[in-house]
């Protein structure tokens, strides 16, 4: 039998086989029947081109394959193409690498506090390594950190729950994104008041989910207007998120507004509500921290995401949760378990120590409060003496979102325009070496984030060079 090549179809593809036939001097078996062929070899026609040839090297004949790969198909996913990156993090991964390069960068672009974790914890955390605690856990959490949760979570924000009721996961980022899937089906809305944290819309896209955005404005201390959001509510609104005290403004929602939220969201059925309480410590008197959760008849329909990462510094912990009924908590520990299964061993001891510290973390915690609000003043009274610069004074978290809108359009030498958030924000990079994030991250164009997670002498060292870089542009700003 000669060799041969055979081409094979069906719905799907098409295929080539090709048989090669040894030579009488390259038979594999001198027994009886036995079959000489050196076999063959299958493979898409569309993927592949081959040809072959036969070279003669005496005394011995072989046959030669040559196999050439065309162009790999490097396309992606809709919804991957679909998705933003976080510019937080581009941001802050472009300050880290110019430092490493030594460019002497003051970065006021990431979110996370400036403090070491507390002693306590971490002590928990290498004896959890010394007592050879670096097993899995189950998915949900191991049961001494969900019941200290439901003791916190009792304690100090007045709503009750089971560990069944209680998903930790590696922070809280994941515990948002676990509720916005497990909810939300194809087509439905998800409600975002503007200025919002980077990753709520992407959230909800990846869930097929479509963002409804709501802005809010400076003059309101940037908090959702109640009618403005009955008017946006429809049959497909499926999900309300809110963050209090919030990124990136600071703002921090007063319990009567949050009364009138919920009866409106009582109207609506299908309308369930995600609250993102990661900086509920981090507040600033006389402004108090309230649960959506705890308000009469939210229970229910309250998904209550918190974490460590931000009270406790412990961002690099990894290590958030989730509260809710547990139809919905089961629903987002399914997705948990196919995606990255419980969080750390580790961690979870180490969440269990920060759980300890005392209410709202005690007084180690209470060192960085005040220290935050020492920053915070000191900004908010820096700035405030430029012209033609909004300011809305934050009650919590570690950010100041600032309207710079009106040095837009004006032209700097050696740089060129000033055309929005962005282009500032590169200006200032570039000028003043200093990073921080273009409000459009946050859905509002006119603002800048500045955080005030770092020392006081580099926020003032920062104010002194973005006051410096802004005087080509504050001269072309009509007063």
């Amino acid at each position: 039998m000669a060799n041969s090549l055979r081409i094979c179809s069906s719905s799907s593809t098409t295929t080539a086989r090709l048989n090669l036939r040894a030579p009488s001097s390259l038979a594999l078996s001198d027994s009886p029947g036995s079959d000489s062929g050196l076999g063959s070899i299958s493979f898409p026609l569309k993927s592949l081109k081959f040809s072959t040839r036969q070279v003669l090297k005496p005394p011995h004949r072989t046959a030669k394959l040559v196999v050439k790969a065309t162009e790999v198909d490097i396309s992606l996913s809709p919804k991957v193409n679909s998705i933003k990156p976080s510019k937080t993090v581009a941001i802050a991964d472009q300050a880290t690498a110019l430092v490493q390069a030594g460019v002497p960068v003051i970065r006021l672009a990431t979110g996370e506090p400036d403090f070491d974790t507390p002693a306590p914890i971490a002590e928990a955390a290498k004896n959890a390594i010394h007592e050879g605690y670096t097993r899995y856990t189950p998915n949900a959490g191991t049961l001494e950190i969900r019941q200290a949760i439901c003791h916190k979570l009792k304690e100090e924000n007045g709503i009750s729950y089971t560990p069944d009721q209680i998903l930790v996961s590696n922070g809280a980022k994941q515990s948002c994104v676990q509720a916005v899937m497990a909810v939300c089906s194809p087509g439905d809305e998800v409600i975002i008041p503007a200025p919002f944290y980077v990753s709520y819309p992407e959230m909800a896209r990846m869930a097929d989910a479509k963002p409804v955005i709501l802005p809010t404005k400076i003059s309101e201390n940037f908090l959702l207007d109640p009618k403005a959001l009955e008017s946006k509510l429809t049959e497909n609104s499926r999900l309300l998120i809110l963050c209090s005290p919030c990124n990136p403004t600071g703002s921090v929602y007063p319990k009567r507004l949050l009364e009138e939220i919920s009866q409106i969201v009582a109207k609506h059925p299908r309308l369930l509500v995600l609250t993102d309480e990661i900086y509920e410590h981090i507040i600033y008197a006389p402004a108090t921290h309230t649960s959506f959760a705890s308000l009469p008849g939210m229970w229910e329909r309250t998904l209550t995401v918190n974490g460590f990462s931000k009270t406790f510094a412990m961002t690099g912990w990894r290590l958030g949760y989730l509260a809710g009924p547990k139809h919905f908590v089961s629903a987002c520990g399914k997705i948990q378990s196919q995606f990255t299964s419980g969080a750390s061993s580790i961690s979870q001891k180490a969440g269990v120590a920060a759980l300890g510290l005392g209410y709202a973390g005690g007084e180690a915690v209470s060192i960085m409060v005040k220290a935050f609000r020492e920053r915070r003043d000191f900004l908010v009274k820096s700035f405030g003496e430029l012209e033609g610069v909004k300011i809305s004074e934050p009650e919590g978290a570690f950010y100041l979102f600032i309207d710079f809108s009106s040095y837009y359009g004006t032209e700097v030498e050696g740089f060129g325009k000033i055309e929005n958030s962005e282009s500032l924000c590169r200006y200032l990079l570039d000028e003043g070496q200093v990073a921080l994030v273009p409000g459009d991250a946050f859905g509002d164009d006119s603002c800048i984030r500045i955080s005030y997670a770092a020392s006081l002498t580099n926020i003032q060292a920062a104010v002194e060079r973005i006051k410096k870089a802004l005087l080509p542009l504050r001269r072309a700003v009509p007063v």
